[in-house]
């Protein structure tokens, strides 16, 4: 299908890649890139092995566009968090693969929080996030208040939310936000390579291990030990548990299927 807000590609090997397309407005978030963008991940992800969801230009995505709809302060923004923003984020959290958000530039309001809801967030060194949202008098959303914290802490992520300060890329991989920051000049060929070990291997235990994290911060010990035993059983009957065992012994890289 094609997109007007948005391009996207999959290869041979299972790489999916959903681009945000409107570098001349920082591809801030209008409706149809809402619409679009929570469509193509819902399609995508289930022929992929791996999403990528990344943007053109200078910025991952500068968050909602004031401009779009007509008076920003006359917006029902209740029905637009539950109708627009809860679907795609959702898309995001819920795909069966690894997603990666690759952020090539500014993620502020509601890109910042788009971009960590990925399983990954692999920045430029030039990439900076900004909770922008006190800037105009609202509070952070698109599951701001969700990620962060349990990413950063409660009190980086306090502080992040009042005072609406830039944080590079760099600061962001201390703090544990993101995965990592890499030099510009490298920042593709790195998020790339990132996807391609994906692509390549045990689909089933990279869904549950992300399963299993998420399931972590609210489980008690037992449950969760419950939760390891019960998905590592599952993990156990696939076809890639088998092959990596026999590619051990056989002293070779694994040739996982994703079964």
């Amino acid at each position: 299908m094609d997109y007007d807000t948005l391009t996207t590609s999959i290869d041979d090997a299972g790489i999916a890649i959903v681009t945000m397309a409107r570098p001349e407005m920082m591809n801030a978030l209008n409706k149809q890139m809402r619409a679009e963008l929570t469509h193509a991940i819902k399609t995508m992800a289930p022929k992929a092995r791996v999403l990528v969801l990344t943007g053109t230009g200078r910025a991952f995505c500068s968050g909602q566009d004031l401009g779009d709809g007509g008076n920003a302060a006359q917006i029902d923004l209740e029905r637009t968090l539950r109708e627009e923003y809860e679907p795609l984020l959702h898309a995001i959290y819920d795909a069966p693969v690894p997603v990666i958000a690759a952020v090539n530039g500014a993620a502020a309001g509601a890109g910042a929080n788009l971009a960590l809801a990925a399983d990954v967030v692999i920045a430029c060194d030039s990439a900076v996030f900004i909770q922008a949202f006190t800037r105009i008098g609202l509070i952070p959303d698109a599951g701001g208040t969700y990620f962060l914290p349990r990413q950063i802490g409660f009190a980086r992520a306090m502080g992040a939310m009042l005072f609406a300060d830039r944080i590079t890329a760099r600061q962001a991989a201390d703090w544990g936000m993101i995965w990592e920051a890499v030099p510009d000049e490298s920042f593709e060929s790195a998020w790339m390579a990132r996807a391609v070990t994906l692509a390549n291997g045990p689909t089933v235990a990279y869904r549950n291990i992300r399963r299993a994290l998420r399931a972590s911060m609210s489980n008690t010990l037992d449950a969760q030990l419950a939760l390891e035993a019960q998905l590592q059983a599952e993990a156990g009957k696939t076809r890639d548990f088998k092959e990596g065992v026999l590619a051990f012994l056989e002293k070779r890289p694994p040739a996982f299927e994703g079964r």
